[in-house]
């Protein structure tokens, strides 16, 4: 059988002592396929761990423990050789594509870095053609945007110009990190469907981290949902968020307003001192400060990941284990 492309395994990543520090990621498992690509999202509010595993599938942070395996290697006790390798093979694309860039260099100039720094190409002519079909793999033409500087660019521009240097280097996994977030709406879809017919067309799965529901239902595949550096449910995109299960995944979805200037909130979301939530311990569920359906049981111990379905739904809470029945509660 033959490796996944990529496995994570129990992995966590503490800042600070061991004992006492910040917990951004805890025991996470994750595979995906190396023949079958895929858009796996990975969401949740700011502070749950979206990031920490986007660094640490980037190698720009250490996990404290469990294991990465890109094809079968660890990339954790890779050699430096092995390491220029990887990144060939995985890619990443910002948050930022203001700050992504040289202000003092031409747009070429990101092209011409990568193709030098891989040994892409071994003559100009064949530089221009992997520069010219990178950038008409997410809609651009040269002649309009390699000799300008980026502040001549618009952000949906400079971001789909991010996805071509990746995709120059023909990698098998991308890492987009909050790749729309800081750009118009009006301009979302066109880096969305860039992922998804990179996807499709040329077989590279996604790493894709948001906080933006919507763009994870339109373009994801799987996902994961993240509180505080824990898994709490995870599953094909569509069946979890319209039918989520865990109580944090369900307040999660009922915050985003509805298009309707008729419909008003009502009442008041309370919630915890910050730094309650901060002491809500590893032995237990991280959000039973703010969960309406806390029993002791979720002190005692972190739910383990139950079953929902028969398509891989899975959610870590005490209501959908042995001896409980959650299939009322929606």
């Amino acid at each position: 059988m033959p490796d996944p492309l990529l496995e994570l395994r129990n992995v966590s990543k503490v800042y600070g002592d061991p004992e006492t520090g910040v917990v951004a990621l805890h025991d996470f498992s994750l595979t995906i396929d190396r023949d079958k690509p895929e858009i796996v999202t990975v969401a949740g509010e700011s502070g749950s761990g979206k990031s920490t595993l986007a660094n640490l599938v980037l190698g720009f942070v250490r996990p404290t423990s469990g294991t990465i395996r890109f094809d079968g290697r660890d990339i954790v006790a890779a050699s430096p050789g092995d390491h220029r390798d990887y990144y060939r093979d995985v890619q990443a694309v910002f948050q930022d594509p203001f700050s992504s860039y040289n202000p003092f260099y031409r747009v070429g100039h990101v092209f011409d870095t990568v193709i030098r720094n891989f040994g892409l190409a071994g003559d100009r002519a064949k530089a221009r053609d992997m520069v010219e079909d990178g950038l008409n793999a997410v809609g651009l033409k040269s002649v309009d945007v390699l000799r300008k500087y980026p502040h001549q660019l618009s952000g949906g521009q400079r971001q789909r110009i991010m996805m071509a240097r990746a995709y120059l280097v023909k990698p098998r996994l991308i890492v987009a990190d909050e790749p729309v977030s800081m750009v118009d709406v009006s301009l979302r879809s066109s880096i969305l469907d860039v992922m998804t017919r990179l996807r499709d067309e040329d077989g590279i799965s996604f790493i894709y981290v948001t906080h933006d529901l919507s763009t994870a239902y339109q373009v994801g595949d799987r996902i994961v949902m993240f509180y505080q550096g824990t898994l709490v449910e995870e599953g094909w995109a569509t069946e979890v968020l319209s039918g989520p299960k865990h109580p944090y995944v369900r307040l999660l979805i009922e915050s985003v307003p509805r298009p309707d200037p008729g419909a008003r909130w009502e009442g008041e979301i309370q919630l915890p001192e910050e730094a309650m939530q901060q002491k809500a311990r590893l032995t237990g569920c991280r959000f039973v400060p703010r969960c309406p359906y806390a029993m002791k049981a979720c002190s005692d111990e972190l739910p383990p990941m139950h079953a929902v379905g028969t398509s891989g739904h899975r959610v870590s809470c005490v209501l959908y284990g042995p001896g409980h029945d959650a299939a009322g509660r929606s």
